[in-house]
This record gives C-alpha cells, structure tokens and sequence, in this order.
C-alpha cells in the first residue's frame, strides 16, 4: 500500500472523426477515415492530491475488428457500446493503486462486457479481444497520465518500487519474482530515432503512378516523401495473396528507393514487410523471401524484420511455425499479440519478435515488453495510424523501451489535418528531418502529451 497510490474519480470521454487525405489499403481493405477517441479522468491519491489525465487513440476498427459480415459502420458502433460500458466500469471502480494495478484489475471487465454486448446486440461476429484493448487503450493512458501529472513526475519515472507495490510476479507469474518493471524501462527517452514511413498498396511510388493527385501541396509519390522527410526506413504493405505482385512490388519499392537514396548521397536504408496477416501458410513466406532475395541480394539484406505474416489466431492455425522463415529474418506477432500467454505460444511457433502498440493499452504495452526481453525477442513499436496526442503516446513508448530500433508515424502521411494542433507544441516529432524524429522532448510531465492550448 503506497500512499502514492490512486483512486478514480471521475471519468469523461469524447470522439473526433477525421476523413484521410488519402486512402490507406492494408489486410486486403482500404480505409479513407478515422475515429479518435479522447478520454479525460479525474484521480484521487491517499493523501488527497488530485491529479487530471489525457488519453486518446485511433479506434482503428478495420484492423481491430475486421469482419466478414459486419460494415465498417457496424464494428465501429460496436467499438463505441463497448467504450460506453468501459466508461461506466472504470468510473465505478473505487480501490486504490498504481495505474497498471487499475487496469490490471479492470481488463478483465472490459472482456465481459464486449462478451456481454456481443449477445445483447446479436453481433454476427463478436467483439475481438483486441478490439476490446484498443477500447481501453485511451483510458488506461488517461490514467498513466494523470498519475504522472499528480506526482510531476514523466510516467516511466513511477514504474519502480518507490511507486509499485508488487513486482512483476504479481502480474506476470512465478518467474518473475524479484523483478520490478523499471529493469525493463528506460526513465530517459532516446534523444532522436529514426521513422519509419508507411508504403499502403494503393500508394505510387512515381509520378507515372499518381493517376489523380492530391493536389494539396504535399508530398504524392514515395520519391516525393523520400526527399522530403530524408526517410531511411520504408514499411512496406503487402497483399499476401499475390506471390508475383507481393514480390513485384518490393523490387518496385527497392528500385525507386535505390535511385532516390543514390541521389541523396545514401547508401544505408531499410525495409519492414507487413502482410497483415493475409498469408495463408509459412510456404509462401519462404518463396516470396527466396525470390526476393535472388532477384535483389541488397534489397533483402535491407529487411529488418517481417510482421505477422499469417492468421492472428496461432493456436487455431499450429501448423504456421515460422522457423525456417526466422532463420532468414525476425518474424514478429503484431495482431497475436493480446497477451503473456500468446508470447510464449509465439516463441514455440518459431516467431523471435513482438510489436507492441500503444493501442493495446500503456499497462499491456510495458509488461509484454518485460517479457519480451526477459524472452530475448525483438521488438518493435508498431502505429496504428496515430495523430495528435496517440502519436506522442506511441512515440513515447518507443524511445523508453530498450532495444526499439525506429518509430512508426502514419498519420502525417494519412491524416495530416489531425496533427495539425500539436506541431507548434511539438515540432520534433510532427515535422520529420533527416528521416529522424526527436524524441527527447517526450520526457516531460505524464506522458508528454500537454494538449494543444
């Protein structure tokens, strides 16, 4: 029992909506909008302190809640009944403790009622559990926030004993006993990290592609946002369905990119491949990277890991062990990962990496990180699309976790009227020089993410 310990008060919530500037095609759909859910929470410390968070997130139903049967409309409705009941469960819940002990305790809540509203409301398909996270997501960082903002301390100063009253054993299990979360965090930001850009299907790469531009003055093709922002890490959005086109489009991407980097006096890039899960087994994998690799040996030494490559659901597909792919190089879990358990079931299928993402919720995000670590795996911070204050969140939690080696920021490229507000607070990290982006202001108060006056 800490008497820096917290209580809820008070909990609001509000929602942005935001058309893209231009579509983003991922796991075989095109998105063209989004709808940001910012929460607001009001806590109590023993001692009587009051202190004022702020949480916000994308709800990213397309790639939360994807379904066959439901629309757009329907799974993101679906998204909003759940945030209401989460609302109405976390303002109830009176005891007192560190941020991660309240969600610790409210997730599993939060499970019941999406199971709850799933019958209520006949769903066809039901709430996914990651659905339900990125419901929670604003609101436990609300709540990271204010405890940071009560005690004027930056959040990932409150992750040691002085603030925790269990060690990791309390929330991951025997084998971690003795260790606390602060082994596993870095109290200090990292100063700059690169960025990594996000190439969709539909995005041309060269003026021969831009069949209707934009026409709002920024960047329209991949040799237009290379030479803009000086990017040196391109993800690449892959069909997973289309050998010769999947295999055809990065040697597209690594020819248009050779060319520009050459211009640019660049000799060292990189790539991230995302199938988003649309593979159908670990076979097709294997022959896409051995064709990549014979038709480009450069282009492949520049991939840096490979992200959920098959079906999220790993204990419904066993036969989808990646090891013979990681060989080649790291295969991470991004949609898998909901949980301890699913880590460890990764490391049996043969994965060797973990994307964490501040959509899942700040607590999630830092205690699979310990474990990642603890597991020896590599890690990556992936976005969601994140603008405004979920970026900073996101990025954040990136420049704090040992071993991250770049940052994610799509809404720049996607919903750039989002982000607007917060460049003047935080130029570093909405405007992108030299392919970087500077990280070392998000050490401030909370999670750094002072709203926009």
């Amino acid at each position: 029992m800490k008497m820096t310990d917290v209580r809820i008060r008070e909990v609001a919530y509000h929602y942005d909506d935001y058309l893209y500037r231009t579509p983003i095609k991922f796991g075989g759909v095109a998105t063209d909008r989004v709808t940001i859910l910012n929460v607001d929470v009001t806590l109590e410390s023993r001692s009587g302190q009051i202190g004022r968070g702020f949480g916000s997130m994308t709800l990213g139903n397309a790639w939360s809640y994807p379904s066959r049967h439901l629309s757009y409309w329907d799974t993101l409705a679906a998204m909003k009944a759940v945030i209401t009941a989460i609302a109405q469960r976390t303002e109830q819940y009176q005891e007192y403790g560190h941020p991660i002990d309240l969600t610790h305790a409210l997730e599993p809540q939060y499970h019941q009622e999406a199971h709850r509203l799933s019958e209520e409301l006949k769903l066809a398909d039901p709430i996914p559990p990651l659905s339900t996270l990125v419901c929670a997501s604003a609101f436990d960082a609300a709540l990271h926030d204010g405890f940071g903002r009560l005690h004027q301390l930056n959040c990932y100063h409150t992750y040691g004993p002085d603030f925790m009253s269990y060690d990791l054993s309390h929330y991951l299990g025997g084998t971690y006993q003795g260790l606390t979360l602060d082994r596993f965090v870095n109290v200090t930001a990292q100063p700059t990290m690169p960025l990594y850009h996000l190439i969709g299907a539909l995005d041309p790469l060269t003026p021969a592609d831009v069949a209707k531009p934009v026409g709002d003055g920024g960047p329209e093709t991949l040799i237009d946002w290379i030479n803009a922002d000086g990017l040196t890490h391109l993800k690449i959005k892959l069909n997973g369905d289309d050998l010769n086109w999947d295999v055809n489009r990065v040697l597209s991407i690594d020819r248009v990119a050779m060319e520009t980097q050459q211009q640019r006096g660049v000799s060292q890039w990189y790539y991230s491949l995302d199938f988003n899960e649309r593979c159908q087994n670990v076979e097709y994998l294997l022959a896409f990277l051995h064709r990549v690799k014979e038709a480009t040996p450069a282009g492949f030494d520049r991939i840096q890991y490979i992200e959920q490559p098959t079906a999220r659901d790993l204990k419904a597909n066993p036969e989808n062990r990646m090891h013979e792919a990681a060989k080649l190089r790291p295969v991470v879990i991004d949609e898998s990962l909901l949980d301890q358990e699913s880590i460890y079931l990764a490391r049996e299928m043969g994965y060797t990496g973990v994307a964490l993402k501040a959509c899942k919720g700040q607590s999630q995000s830092l205690l699979m990180a310990a474990v990642a670590q603890q597991e020896g795996m590599f890690l990556c911070v992936q976005d969601l699309t994140c603008p405004g204050a979920s970026l900073l969140h996101s990025a954040g939690l990136a420049a704090h976790i040992p071993g991250v080696a770049a940052i994610e920021s799509n809404a720049r490229q996607f919903v750039p009227i989002a982000n607007e507000p917060w460049k003047e607070r935080y130029p570093g990290i909405f405007v992108i020089r030299d392919g970087r982006m500077q990280t070392g202001c998000l050490d401030g108060i909370g999670l750094s993410t002072q709203q926009p006056s």
